[in-house]
Formats: structure tokens, C-alpha cells, sequence
């Protein structure tokens, strides 16, 4: 790799970056200046001279990604975006870490241009990166299967902390990274021995470099200069070195000394999250031939200097660009799906191939998603997924797709453009891949675990919920329904707290054609949700006999009214296994001569979206009386059921025992459902 040579201004840009981050922290009072300060070299030397990028093109599909997975240290990354002309400006670094501002605290995905990923929860970047590089290797076999071209082929780079070493997500990610011999994703270590609560051996002793190795990383030690600050030349060494290895992932070990050339603050932990204090940054200017007075410092030669990366990018991309075109001329088939992937369109008629299921036999809905899911994949190749080592029990093999392994695996059905993922037990690790994945930008990720596990993936499920991605989570054995394996695999509180994330939808369908309509929602949608999946058979509502059940995908609706569509006593609201339950119950209340609304609500997410007219429609205000039935805690229910509604719930753990002994052990029966109702109507009539 021939780069430019390193001249004066080069020296001058990185002053400059480590003079703003302290400025920018000083200015708004709090922050994370010590790293940004420190890194400034590292973060310098990879937008200038190293990623392949195009500031004027930062969706251009052939570019390298940049996470920064420390993402408390954004001033590292938004000094770059500045200098390499991406659309942050002076301004926008004076108004860091406030309202509204291009620079917020932590990197925000979809908020500031350049930003790959959001990042602040430690260890996800590292993940997300895994993810990257999975997907770019998968988007390889889509568009250039028998390697014919370099065009599509790029580097994941990731600079990351102590901390997210620390994260046990990282871990799960780096080891399945070094399993797929990932060649394509490269780390920068920024070890610098220092976190919040000082010296990280405290905590943090292991030999790190010896772990990576044993991952199948190659790993390549970057030690400081005598004085501590980055050795910059080696670092670039160490990088042309990373980008010649192809065959692993590769780990760059940086030492660093935070905050530096600080006089009193580096190597310090309150460098790391605090602003360093007037006098600090002061006397740190004069360390670094500055003025002391002059803030916000950015010469206008320096910057053009810099900005001429855009020159850089731009004949990269046009020359990346002519290449291109003659490709599409002679790959008519790729190209037309690569349009239709960039455009985020799916193949018309797509949806005719869901499949719809006969009354005649029961099914569990797990089963029924497995199938949907094969239905799926034989359209949109992009739909790509597995599972954290439960593919037979959730269902989420792509039938003759093929093991994602590299060339090299010997594994039986290994394939490096697979569509059989396994993330082995790495829950967390396989939402943050996911989530990768899906910014990488073409593919349709999908992962499989029990819904109980939910908990271990939780902090990746939100961010799949906050950049909105079209990320699905399938998460089976639903309920107590799951049986003998007891109370430590059924999921009690879970449906709760995950309808509590904001933009999540949770989806729990009652039979299998609930499951093939809300696939065909989500495909469409191209949003986060988990879909909740019962473990044993369930019936099959006919579609013929319930004409509503298309509404499936309202989130709620009137799956059977009270006789002649009358207004009805009570309204029996359900979820997934329940249903089918609730349907017998408004039976007997019918023999009773009890008129009572049954409405079938797999998603209550969905359900919000809807025009009030239709939420009404489905749930009359004037209908006090009201159950809601589902086999979880209560606590979501209260705004759908009012003062005056009774929910049968389950507010306590499981047991081992099978789904029918639990089922009537604790209440979900059709005579306790006939008992709420009843409850609920003398409670309505005061």
C-alpha cells in the first residue's frame, strides 16, 4: 500500500485534534476528553491515509466501516468527520454533548453522517463489527460468488478500550469472529490502563494478547513512544501489516497513555471522563506549541489540508465507480439484485409465497415460523440467519442453505457464503451481530433463541430498537406451555419488559396463519421485533371460518364477535396460546347467554400504530368489561382493560411439570376465564 508522505500539516491536524477535544469538553463542562486526546494520531492516520471512504459517498457500498465501539470517546471520531469534510463543522464541536446537536454524547447511528453504528454500551461496537464483516463476506457470495472481482471486498475497522474488552459480548463475538476467520475486520486495542476507577489491573490482568491469539487472531503489539504518546509510525506499520492479512481477523495491541501530553492529567482516570479544568488545558496547549488563550483553534491551512481526503475519496469512488459499471453490464442478474437491495424494495408479489396453513392439523407456532421462514428464503436470498445453538427447536434453519463457515472449515455443509448461521450459545454476541449485520446494508438478519433467553441479549435488542433496524429476533418456548424444563427456561416476565422498550414490536401470534401474516408485516416492514413462538402444538384458525384474521398484521382485531355482531357484555382480549382458550371460554359464556367479544393481539406494538377509529372499532370505550388472557405477568395489560377489567395472568414462576398440568395449575383455564369475565361485568355495572 503506497501512501503519501507525512509532512508538517499531518503533524499540525493532530494538535489541532487533541486542542478540540479538550475545548469541546471544557466548553459544555463534562465529557471524555482523555481519549480523544490520546487516540487523535490513531483516529488521524486511519481517515487520512488508510480507510477507503468517500466523505461526498458514505453510502457507497465498496467503502470500509469505521465503528468506534468506545463511543464515550466520540470526540475521537467527530474531530475526523470534521477534518475529512463530512458535514460536522467548527459549530457543531462547540455545541458538543448539547440538545439537537450533531455531536452528541455517544455516536448516534442515522443522526450524524459518517457515523457507522451507535455506540456507548461497551463492547457492542466490537460486535457490530463481527457483524459487518459476517455480512460483507455473505453480500460477497450474492454479488461476486466465484470472486471475479475485488470490487466488493472491504475492511471493517474497530477502534476499541479496555472496557470493551472487559464486556463479556466482545468476548462471544471475537471467539465466533475467530471460528469464521473473519480477514475482513480489523481492531485497534487502545490499551491505556485506565477506566473510571483507575488502573484497569485492578480488575483486568488477563493476558489479552495470548486470548486473541487463542481465538485465531493474528495479533500485533504496538508499544508507546519513551515520551507516551502513540508511536505513529509503527501504529501505520502495524495497520499496512493488518490490511496484508486476509485469512484472520487481526487485533492491533496499542498501548497509549490517556490525556496525552497533559501535564498533570495524563495517565490519569480523571482524564477519562471529566474535563480537565482550564488551567489543564492551558498548560497542555503549551505542551503542544500552542496559544493558551485561543480556543477552538483550526487554521484554515490545516483544514484544507485535510479536506483534501475529499479528493482522495472522490477518485477512489470514480474510478471504484467505472469498474463498477462495466461489472453491471456483465453480471445482469447480480446487478439487477444489487438494485433492488440498495433500493430496500422487495420482489413484487413476494408475499404470495407465504404460505397458509389447513385447520386439520395442529401446529406449533415455532414450527409454523420455521416453515414461513423457508418460504421466505427461497425469495429473498438476503434472508440470512441461524440461531444461538437451538436451530432444531426454534426453527430457524434455511433448509439445504448451507453452513456460514470460511473455505477453509471441515466441517460437514460448510460454506463461506452459507445461510445457516451459527452463533453457538452467544446470545449476546448474536444481537449485536445481527445488528451489524443489518448496518452493513443489504441483507435481512434473523436469529433464533428461547424467549427466556431474551435476558442475555437484552442490551443488543435495545439498540436493534434505537437505530431501528430491520433486525428479527425469534424467540420460541413462549410460556409455561414449554413444559418440564421448569421454571428456569419459562418466561414469565419477559413479554413485559420487552414490549417496554420503546420501538420494539413484540409479536405473539395465536396459530400458524397469525404467524404466516405477521412474517409477511415484518418482511415488509423492515423494522426490530421478536416474535414470541409457542413450543407445543397449537390449532390452526381457519381463515375461512375467522374472515378477520387478516387484520393480523392491526396488531389486534375481532377474531370472533358476539352473536350478530351485537355489543357485546365483555371483551376477551389474548395472545398466542391463549387464544384457542379464549375462543372455548366465549363458548361457554355464549351457553351462559353471555355475549362476549374474543380479540386475537399479537402485537400491542402494532396494535398503537393503528388510526384511533380502529382501535376503537376493536375495543369500544363504552365496553367496560374486559379479560385479558395471556400466560406472563399482568403488568402490560392495565391500559387495554381499565378500571374495571380482570387480567388472568401469571404472577409467579414456573414450574416442571407438562404445559397441560401447568395450564390448569395456575388458572388458564375456560372456567377461570368465564369467572374473570363475569368479575369484570358486575365490576363494569357498578
Amino acid at each position: 500500500m503506497k501512501l503519501a508522505k507525512w509532512v508538517a500539516l499531518d503533524d499540525q491536524a493532530v494538535v489541532v485534534s487533541r486542542a478540540l477535544a479538550m475545548d469541546a469538553v471544557q466548553k459544555v463542562g463534562n465529557g471524555h476528553p482523555g481519549t480523544a486526546m490520546s487516540l487523535a494520531p490513531v483516529a488521524y492516520t486511519l481517515f487520512q491515509r488508510i480507510l477507503k471512504h468517500d466523505p461526498a459517498n458514505p453510502n457507497w457500498i465498496a467503502r470500509d466501516r469505521f465503528i468506534l465501539s468506545c463511543g464515550h470517546s466520540s470526540l475521537t471520531l467527530y474531530i475526523q468527520l470534521y477534518l475529512s469534510g463530512y458535514g460536522v463543522e467548527l459549530e457543531d464541536l462547540k455545541s458538543f454533548r448539547t440538545y439537537d446537536s450533531l455531536t452528541p454524547g455517544h455516536p448516534e447511528y442515522g443522526h450524524t453522517l459518517g457515523v457507522e453504528t451507535t455506540t456507548g454500551p461497551l463492547g457492542q461496537g466490537v460486535a457490530n463489527g463481527v457483524g459487518m464483516a459476517m455480512a460483507a463476506r455473505y453480500e460477497k457470495g450474492l454479488l461476486d460468488p466465484n470472486n471475479k472481482t475485488d470490487l466488493f471486498d472491504h475492511n471493517i475497522w474497530v477502534i476499541c478500550s479496555d472496557g470493551d474488552l472487559q464486556e463479556g459480548v466482545s468476548a462471544e463475538a471475537s471467539s465466533l469472529a475467530g471460528t469464521q476467520q473473519l480477514g475482513n475486520l480489523k481492531v485497534i486495542y487502545d490499551d491505556n490502563r485506565i477506566s473510571i476507577e483507575g488502573d484497569t489491573h485492578v480488575a483486568f490482568t488477563e493476558d489479552v494478547s495470548g486470548r486473541y491469539r487463542a481465538y485465531g487472531w493474528d495479533v500485533i503489539e504496538v508499544e508507546a513512544k519513551k515520551n507516551g504518546d502513540v508511536d505513529r509510525e509503527k501504529l501505520e506499520s502495524a495497520m499496512i501489516k493488518a490490511l496484508e492479512q486476509r485469512s484472520k481477523p487481526v487485533l492491533i495491541r496499542l498501548h497509549t497513555v490517556i490525556a496525552w501530553p497533559a501535564p498533570t492529567a495524563k495517565g490519569t482516570s480523571e482524564s477519562h471522563g471529566s474535563a480537565l479544568g482550564a488551567d489543564e488545558v492551558a498548560a497542555t496547549k503549551v505542551e503542544l506549541g500552542l496559544d493558551p488563550a485561543q480556543l477552538f483553534f483550526a487554521p484554515t491551512e490545516v483544514i484544507s489540508h485535510t479536506r483534501k481526503v475529499k479528493t482522495k475519496g472522490s477518485d477512489l469512488y470514480q474510478e471504484w465507480l467505472t469498474r463498477f459499471s462495466k461489472w453491471q453490464i456483465d453480471n445482469p442478474e447480480e446487478s439487477k439484485l444489487l438494485s433492488r437491495l440498495l433500493s430496500k424494495k422487495l420482489p413484487e408479489g413476494w408475499e404470495k409465497s407465504l404460505p397458509v396453513f389447513s385447520p386439520e392439523k395442529d401446529i406449533a407456532t415455532r414450527a409454523a415460523s420455521g416453515k414461513v421462514i423457508n418460504a421466505i428464503a427461497k425469495i429473498l436470498p438476503e434472508f440470512w440467519g441461524g440461531s444461538a445453538d437451538l436451530a432444531g427447536s426454534n426453527n430457524t434453519t434455511i433448509e439445504g442453505g448451507g453452513s456460514f463457515l470460511p473455505e477453509t472449515s471441515k466441517m460437514t455443509g460448510a460454506n463461506p457464503f452459507g445461510r445457516i448461521i451459527h452463533f453457538g450459545i452467544r446470545e449476546h454476541a448474536m444481537g449485536a451481530i445481527l445488528n451489524g449485520a443489518a448496518l452493513h446494508g443489504l441483507v435481512k438478519p434473523f436469529a433464533g433463541t428461547f424467549l427466556v433467553f431474551s435476558d442475555y441479549m437484552r442490551g443488543a435488542v435495545r439498540l436493534s430498537a434505537l437505530m431501528q433496524l430491520p433486525v428479527t429476533y425469534v424467540w420460541s418456548h413462549d410460556s409455561i406451555g414449554l413444559g418440564e424444563d421448569g421454571p428456569t427456561h419459562q418466561p414469565v416476565e419477559h413479554l413485559a419488559a420487552l414490549r417496554a422498550i420503546p420501538g420494539l414490536a413484540i409479536v405473539r401470534p395465536a396459530d400458524a396463519n397469525e404467524v404466516s401474516l405477521c412474517w409477511g408485516r415484518i418482511i415488509a416492514d423492515g423494522k426490530p421485533v421478536g416474535l414470541a413462538l409457542s413450543r407445543q402444538n397449537l390449532p390452526v384458525l381457519d381463515p375461512n371460518k375467522y374472515a378477520n384474521i387478516k387484520d393480523a398484521v392491526k396488531g389486534a382485531y375481532v377474531l370472533m364477535d358476539a352473536p350478530n355482531n351485537s355489543n357485546p357484555d365483555v371483551i376477551l382480549i389474548a395472545t398466542g396460546s391463549e387464544v384457542s382458550l379464549t375462543l372455548a371460554a366465549q363458548e361457554k359464556l355464549m351457553a351462559e347467554g353471555i355475549k362476549a367479544r374474543v380479540v386475537s393481539a399479537p402485537s400491542l406494538e402494532w396494535f398503537m400504530e393503528q388510526p384511533g377509529s380502529y382501535r376503537e372499532q376493536v375495543l369500544p370505550k363504552k365496553i367496560k368489561a374486559r379479560v385479558s388472557i395471556e400466560a406472563g405477568i399482568s403488568q402490560p395489560w392495565y391500559q387495554y382493560i381499565g378500571d374495571s377489567g380482570i387480567a388472568v395472568s401469571l404472577e409467579h414462576f414456573g414450574a416442571s411439570a407438562s404445559a397441560s398440568v401447568l395450564f390448569k395449575e395456575f388458572g388458564f383455564t375456560v372456567e377461570k376465564i368465564v369467572l374473570a369475565a363475569k368479575e369484570s361485568i358486575k365490576k363494569a355495572n357498578g
